[in-house]
């Protein structure tokens, strides 16, 4: 066998080593380093599960999957811009380059680029949405608007043929068959879903008070991740916070929660609940009405029976009202009737006697006294003629008073046929100017009085009244 020319470009500069002679461990480093560039000349991608993550400066975690594990590193210029922190178990994939760390004697995977696999790169781009929609406060509950207790029509946003209008559908039925559905069929699920229900939900909002739609169901029944995948959309989101009327949904199952129902005014696990959650109870609703009507049937009977007690002792004290005027009335007069008869010449002649003939007793008296055992004496005789004489010139004074008393007396007035008419007050009535229609008067007599109501009155001039008037009649006060 020939030997091969002597080639010098091949020369390394170190003179060749026997086979047995041994390698430093630097030697040894630098030959996997070299190795491992020449192996991996540019970026390779690697897709595993997250393990081990630990969140510092850098960041530090494995890959791995059923047959190995990879230590990697990223640096933290690289881990600004990944978007998302990676959690354990997560799937990504990570772009970087293969080194070997000689000091340590370490191989990693020198991550410059990370992102997420599959569910969870949707993950986090519903995460992201959902922060998003936060910030806008489309999740605050202070917007979220009350639902209406007696809807006249719903509208229920679903597919046409799927089992959950017809869930509603039923449900409605039997809670409150007088609430109208307008069925609003569209796909809910597929890459049309999302822009058909978005664009129903604004027609239905655009048309609600001439439809007389006081409230919007979006619902479908349950299915895969996938199949709901629709329902977080951003603009479906904002078309349920513009829609001028509540809007219900009720996507899936109870374990799956999407966007739509984050933002619409109230979130219900199933069709069926939404529908009892938008519908009251008819059978309820007529029971309380018919309690209600129980308890306004008493309230009523109740005030019917106060008001006619009201009106029954109105109607005594009615009728006891003129009884007990009169009465005061007619106290009244005999109070004047005492007065006047005390006033009168007679009455006063009558005391006056009774005053001297009280006097002309206890005089005798006093005489008798100072006379008894002594004979009488003719001063004595002619002090009892004298005293005797002065008492007789009394009387006649007396009567004398009595007669000129009596003639100008009231009561000899009324017995010649005048009257004297008096108010409710008491006071006499002297010009019409003193009373008022309707008003009540008492006409007093020699021998008794006459109650008149005021029709009217009338100003009699005074050229006329003097005329008439006697002018040798004295007033009667």
């Amino acid at each position: 066998m020939s030997r091969l020319p002597f080639d010098p470009s091949k020369m390394t500069g170190a003179p060749p080593r026997g086979p047995d002679e041994p390698l430093s461990v630097t030697a040894l480093a630098g030959r996997i380093d070299a190795a491992l560039r020449s192996g991996f000349p540019e970026a390779v991608r690697v897709v595993g599960e997250v393990s081990g993550f630990s969140d510092r400066t850098h960041w530090y975690f494995s890959l791995k999957d059923a047959g190995a594990v990879v230590p990697c590193v990223m640096f933290a210029s690289a881990a600004r811009k990944a978007g998302f922190t990676p959690s354990h178990g997560q799937q990504v994939v990570a772009r970087g380059r293969v080194e070997f760390y000689a000091p340590s004697g370490r191989v990693s995977f020198v991550v410059e680029k990370l992102e997420p696999v599959g569910e969870g790169a949707r993950e986090l781009a519903l995460r992201k949405l959902v922060e998003e929609i936060r910030g806008l406060g489309w999740l605050s509950p202070e917007r979220k608007r009350a639902l209406p207790g007696f809807p006249r029509r719903i509208a229920v946003i679903t597919s046409a043929g799927g089992a959950a209008l017809q869930d509603v559908i039923v449900t409605l039925r039997k809670r409150c068959p007088a609430i109208g559905v307008l069925v609003c069929d569209v796909r809910v699920q597929g890459e049309k879903a999302a822009s058909e229900v978005t664009a129903m939900i604004r027609r239905v909002g655009r048309e609600a008070k001439r439809l007389r739609v006081d409230a919007v169901l979006v619902t479908r029944g349950g299915g895969s991740a996938e199949d709901l995948w629709a329902f977080n959309d951003r603009e479906m989101a904002r078309a349920i916070v513009e829609c001028p009327v509540p809007v219900v949904a009720a996507i899936g199952h109870e374990t799956d929660t999407s966007i739509a129902e984050l933002v619409a005014d109230e979130r219900c696990a199933t069709p069926t609940q939404a529908a009892m959650r938008l519908s009251p109870d008819a059978s309820a609703l007529l029971r309380e009405l018919a309690s209600q009507g129980r308890r306004l049937q008493t309230v009523a009977a109740r005030r019917v029976r106060d008001e006619h007690e009201r009106v029954r002792e109105l109607g005594v004290d009615l009728r006891r009202a003129p009884a007990g005027r009169l009465a005061v009335l007619s106290s009244r007069l005999d109070q004047l009737s005492v007065r006047l008869a005390r006033r009168s010449p007679a009455a006063w002649y009558a005391q006056s006697l009774q005053r001297a003939a009280a006097a002309e007793r206890a005089l005798q008296r006093a005489i008798g006294v100072s006379l008894k055992g002594r004979d009488a004496t003719p001063t004595s005789q002619r002090l009892q003629r004298a005293m005797a004489a002065r008492v007789k010139s009394m009387d006649a004074a007396m009567a004398a008073s009595v007669r000129t008393l009596e003639s100008v007396s009231p009561l000899r007035v009324l017995e010649r046929g005048y009257s004297v008419t008096l108010n409710a007050a008491g006071a006499a009535v002297r010009q019409p100017g003193d009373v008022r229609p309707g008003e009540t008067l008492d006409t007093r007599l020699a021998s008794g009085t006459i109650r008149s109501i005021v029709e009217g009155a009338k100003l009699v001039p005074l050229r006329a009244r003097r005329a008439k008037d006697d002018p040798n009649q004295q007033g009667l006060f």
